[in-house]
């Protein structure tokens, strides 16, 4: 899926390498009403340029609570360096399915941001 065409997309950026955070698992929920349990929608690994297009279809969108977990502790392990959160959860609520998300995070081994992005 091209990534204009989908609605939901994340971009990761190493900040300690000032460089794309390639190879980073991550997982998408969506909190489930009954019983409040989130249920796994996909897994996913960022590309080359750490971005992680196509994490939803447009058929696949609705409006609710959702959440990006990104295994930092496995990708930090990997390059050798240790870090203090073993992943990030981001949780956002989308309430109208018909926009577009995307969701950055910056990544260093002892912080990390993230915010709306366009």
């Amino acid at each position: 899926m091209a990534m204009e065409n989908s609605p939901l997309t994340t971009h990761v950026l190493d900040t300690a390498s000032g460089l794309p955070a390639r190879g980073l698992c991550l997982r998408l929920s969506r909190l489930e009403n009954l019983g409040q349990q989130w249920m796994e929608l996909k897994t996913s690994y960022t590309n080359l340029d750490g971005r992680c297009p196509g994490l939803l279809t447009p058929g696949q969108m609705k409006p609710g609570t959702y959440k990006l977990s990104f295994n930092t502790e496995h990708y930090w392990k990997e390059r050798g360096q240790e870090s203090f959160y073993p992943y990030v959860e981001v949780v956002f609520t989308i309430a109208k399915e018909t926009q577009k998300f995307h969701v950055p995070l910056l990544l260093s081994p002892w912080s990390y941001t993230t915010y709306r992005g366009s």
